[in-house]
């Protein structure tokens, strides 16, 4: 999973095994707990929430007994800017953001058929150097939360629709759309697999009802993330929430004036 970092003040370089050292310090432990977020978007909550917004590694990921070099450090403070549920009519504007600041960011796609004409921004998206992770096909929790096998036929269906615009095979990370009982179990078949999934512990609230406005989602993200210095920042780039994009550029500045590192 590539790697893009920026400080206040600098460009944008590579940085190869950087979520990889991460996983492998959620894992062992180190890193310190994220807060529950407040005032969310209840359909964005998985059940219940995880304190730590990573899965456990993967054994690949951690270095060996036998000495192999540990991967390469993290930051002191980094943060990960995601968006849910589309690619949509938002999302150019949300790409022209990242880009005119020299971030990368990651979305966590659905191909519901009601945003297909969309699809093809993915292919931009990946060729920018963003990341492409999974979420749903359909986003409807009474349809892929029935059964383990509902919901594993929800994924293959949204890699299906993906495939013609992105490697959709080599994609290792999802999020879960919502919570249900199952979580316990999906998330243990999804380790299984040697995938990852992907949680939050700072919401922008910039689904609820209302559209609120990018001064407020602004200020959810700064409130949310307080004295937080590993962040994944949950945010949408759905057709209903075009304010996101418009808080992006205060967002990212605020980021990077106060020293984080931006990865994916």
């Amino acid at each position: 999973m590539k790697q893009f970092v920026q400080r206040a003040g600098g460009r944008i370089g590579l940085w190869g095994g950087l979520l990889a050292a991460a996983l492998a310090a959620f894992a062992a432990g180190w890193l310190v707990p994220a807060r529950a977020p407040v005032g969310c978007n209840l359909n964005e909550l998985t059940a219940a929430p995880d304190f730590s917004p990573f899965s456990p590694a993967a054994p690949a990921v951690a270095a060996s007994d036998a000495g192999t070099p540990a991967a390469p450090s993290l930051p002191e403070k980094w943060v990960c800017l995601t968006f849910d549920d589309g690619p949509s009519k938002t999302t150019p504007e949300v790409l022209a953001a990242l880009d005119a600041a020299g971030v990368h960011g990651t979305f966590f796609v659905v191909a519901t058929g009601y945003n297909e004409k969309y699809l093809p921004l993915l292919t931009q998206a990946a060729a920018a150097g963003h990341q492409i992770a999974l979420h749903s096909a359909s986003h409807e929790y009474s349809d892929i939360y029935r059964s383990s096998a509902a919901y594993w036929k929800d994924i293959a269906l949204l890699k299906q629709r993906i495939a013609p615009y992105v490697d959709a095979e080599s994609i290792r990370y999802l999020r879960f759309p919502g919570g249900r009982g199952l979580m316990p179990q999906l998330k243990t078949e999804v380790e299984q697999r040697g995938w990852q999934w992907v949680d939050w512990n700072v919401c922008a609230e910039d689904a609820v009802g209302g559209h609120p406005s990018a001064d407020t989602i602004y200020r959810n993200v700064v409130r949310e993330t307080g004295e937080q210095t590993h962040c994944v920042v949950l945010m949408h780039d759905s057709a209903t929430t075009h304010t996101t994009a418009e808080a992006l550029p205060d967002i990212i500045r605020w980021y990077a004036d106060n020293g984080y590192t931006f990865l994916t």
